[in-house]
């Protein structure tokens, strides 16, 4: 880098989305008195008989959950979009300001394991690739539906994400319409590859494998970076290396390979503060519209919030809310903490 980058305040564009991160690593050497919270306990049970995801026991709706062995996905008891909506919503406009339309969807509950226990740095690959198989099923059912638009798959680990449950599980969302992040790439994508006939992720990868400066590690199929617009402070960006639109067109050895770097980037965070690495964690792909979409990669995105330890996470106020994300740690240095504790 150039070092007016390493010892000065700048912005950096994020070509995904369009949008500017403020980088200020200069405001490392400033004194900090913040927010310290207790880390939780971890749970040694493989079973807990008051869990409602574990096998056989009550959900919250009631429901039972089977005796599986393996993943397990059920519809959500209180899901945050409804299949069918009992009366028409209002999508009339009252003016150009005030506009609402009805919006359905499927929201699922995958859940990874049946031991209560375990996360994703826990199982060794051969599980988490079954995991990632119950993603690929489950992009193909509810994308197959006619009034899916898009399907989004997400990881909330750690209460401090606001996980309801320590068992480890995901959701997948099928949406009537496309969502905001998602539509962001997609205009950046699209636009991109009808300006160079090329893909972004493709040039923005090759650029990340040939410096290192923010490469993670990588393998035959997917490689980890912190990208050069990161928001959070141990963000990580997961990539394809090769062009595929989603999660359904990996091939057998795609999903070993996208198993393989699940784990051994979850691993990496525990080891970062030595303690479980709260997080978000989703991937974008194409949406499920019918047509082709040449422009889009497969990919991605770690969003942890811990900053400086186990209990010290960065918060999102002030500048940040009412002008643009901040971030004090420079991606490059985010990069070097966590290729240490990524090795082998």
């Amino acid at each position: 880098m150039t070092p007016n980058l390493i010892d000065s305040s700048h912005r950096r564009l994020n070509p995904l989305t369009g949008e500017w991160v403020v980088v200020s690593p200069h405001r490392t050497k400033r004194p900090w008195q913040g927010q310290v919270e207790d880390v939780p306990p971890e749970n040694k049970a493989d079973y807990d008989p008051i869990c409602y995801l574990c096998p056989g026991n009550a959900r919250a709706g009631g429901k039972r959950n089977e005796q599986y062995t393996s993943t397990y996905v059920f519809d959500n008891d209180f899901p945050g979009l409804q299949q069918e909506i009992t009366h028409e919503a209002d999508d009339a406009k009252r003016s150009e300001l005030l506009v609402a339309r009805p919006e359905r969807g499927i929201c699922r509950v995958g859940c990874f394991s049946p031991k209560h226990n375990v996360t994703l740095a826990d199982m060794p690959v051969a599980e988490i690739k079954m995991v990632v198989g119950m993603w690929a099923e489950q992009f193909k059912d509810l994308g197959g539906r006619d009034f899916i638009q898009y399907v989004q798959i997400f990881e909330n680990r750690g209460a401090m994400m606001g996980a309801s449950n320590p068992h480890p599980h995901c959701q997948i969302w099928g949406t009537e319409s496309l969502p905001n992040e998602p539509a962001k790439e997609q205009a950046s994508m699209h636009r991109y590859m009808a300006e160079k006939r090329k893909c972004l992720l493709c040039d923005y990868l090759e650029i990340e494998v040939s410096s290192g400066e923010r490469l993670i590690f990588q393998n035959d199929d997917f490689a980890v970076v912190v990208p050069f617009w990161a928001i959070w402070p141990f963000e990580t960006l997961i990539v394809s290396r090769n062009h595929i639109p989603d999660i359904a067109s990996l091939s057998d050895t795609g999903k070993d390979g996208l198993a393989a770097v699940l784990q051994k980037i979850v691993r990496g965070y525990d080891r970062l503060f030595n303690a479980p690495f709260p997080y978000s964690m989703g991937f974008h792909q194409q949406p499920c519209s019918g047509k082709n979409h040449p422009e889009w990669h497969f990919h991605g995105h770690f969003y942890p919030p811990l900053l400086r330890s186990a209990s010290i996470k960065k918060f999102m106020v002030g500048f940040e809310l009412l002008g643009s994300p901040q971030r004090d740690i420079l991606p490059e240095s985010a990069a070097e903490r966590l290729r240490a504790v990524c090795k082998p």
